[in-house]
C-alpha cells in the first residue's frame, strides 16, 4: 500500500512537470524609441519631452540614455531582465559603452539603473543608488511617475557630463521626417517665388542653387538638423529649376499642381515615421554594473 502510495505521487509529480509549463520570462521589448511605456504610465507629451532631451544630450555628448517601463519582470529578478534588456538593446557607442538605461517595473514597485562599462567609473553602484533613492523613488511614491523619471534622467545626465568621454560623431544628423512638415510652406514659397526672382537674376541652374542654398540655411536654423536641412534645400534646388520648364501646363494650373503635389503626395506618408525611424542602440556592451530599489 505505502508503494502504491509513492508510485501515484510520483506519477502526479511527472505529469504535473510535463502538463503544466513553467513560467515564461518577460519577452524583452522592441526598441522603438528612447523611451518606451509599456504601461501608459506617461502621456504622449511626457514621452516627447524626455525623448527630445536624450535626443539633445546624445547630439552633445555622444552617450545614450534608454527608459523603459513594463508592468513586471517576474519571475525574473528587475537585474536579470534589465541585463537582458541591456545586451538585447545595445545603448551606448560601440566599444566606448557609454550607455544607461532606467528600467521600470511598475505593478513590481522595483526599478534599475543599468550602466554600461564606460560609465561604471563615474555612475557607480553607490551613486546610482543614490539617484534612486534620493531623486526616483520619493516622487514615485507620491504618484509623480513622469516626475521622478525625469529628475532621475536629469541628474544621471549631469553625472555623465562630468565624464571625459570621445566627442560625439559629426555626422550628418538626419532627424526625424516629421521636421520636414513645417518646412513645406517654406520650402514651396521659397523654390517658387524668391525662387523665380533669382532665376531672372541669377539663370537658371545658379539661381535654382542660391534658392536650394538659402532654404536650406533657413531650414538649419528652425530645425537644427543638417540632414533635415539638406533634404529641404535639396528639394527647393530642384523646385526652382523645373518650375518654368512647362510653361504650358502651369499656365492652366496657375502652379497649383506643384502645390497639392508636393505637401500631399509628397512627404504624407513619411511624416509619420517618429522617434523609432532615427534611434537605435550603439553596440554598447554592459556588465551588471548599475543599482536598484523599490518604493
Amino acid at each position: 500500500m505505502t508503494l502504491s502510495v509513492w508510485c501515484a505521487a510520483i506519477i502526479a509529480a511527472l505529469v504535473l512537470a510535463f502538463v503544466v509549463p513553467a513560467s515564461a520570462d518577460v519577452a524583452i521589448p522592441q526598441l522603438t524609441g528612447r523611451v518606451v511605456d509599456q504601461t501608459g504610465t506617461l502621456s504622449s507629451g511626457d514621452i516627447a519631452a524626455l525623448t527630445q532631451k536624450l535626443r539633445d544630450f546624445e547630439a552633445r555628448k555622444g552617450s545614450q540614455i534608454a527608459v523603459l517601463i513594463v508592468p513586471t519582470t517576474q519571475p525574473e529578478t528587475i537585474e536579470q531582465f534589465s541585463i537582458r534588456v541591456a545586451e538585447a538593446w545595445k545603448i551606448g557607442r560601440k566599444k566606448v559603452d557609454d550607455g544607461a538605461i532606467l528600467v521600470v517595473a511598475k505593478n513590481d514597485r522595483h526599478l534599475r539603473v543599468e550602466v554600461g562599462y564606460g560609465l561604471e567609473g563615474a555612475l557607480t553602484d553607490v551613486t546610482s543608488r543614490r539617484i534612486i533613492d534620493e531623486v526616483i523613488t520619493p516622487k514615485f511614491r507620491d504618484g509623480d511617475f513622469a516626475g521622478g523619471i525625469s529628475a532621475g534622467v536629469d541628474r544621471i545626465i549631469r553625472i555623465i557630463d562630468g565624464e571625459p568621454l570621445p566627442v560625439p560623431s559629426r555626422s550628418v544628423n538626419f532627424g526625424s521626417l516629421d521636421d520636414i512638415g513645417p518646412l513645406l510652406p517654406v520650402t514651396l514659397f521659397g523654390s517658387l517665388i524668391i525662387g523665380g526672382f533669382l532665376r531672372t537674376l541669377l539663370g537658371r541652374l545658379l539661381g535654382s542653387a542660391a534658392t536650394g542654398g538659402l532654404i536650406a540655411i533657413l531650414a538649419l536654423l528652425l530645425i537644427g538638423s543638417a540632414g533635415i536641412a539638406l533634404l529641404a534645400g535639396a528639394i527647393g534646388f530642384v523646385l526652382a529649376f523645373i518650375a518654368d520648364l512647362f510653361p504650358a501646363s502651369t499656365g492652366r494650373s496657375g502652379g497649383g499642381s506643384w502645390s497639392s503635389g508636393s505637401s500631399s503626395g509628397g512627404w504624407s506618408s513619411g511624416s509619420s515615421s517618429s522617434d523609432s525611424g532615427s534611434f537605435s542602440g550603439g553596440g554598447g556592451s554592459f556588465g551588471g554594473g548599475g543599482a536598484s530599489g523599490s518604493w
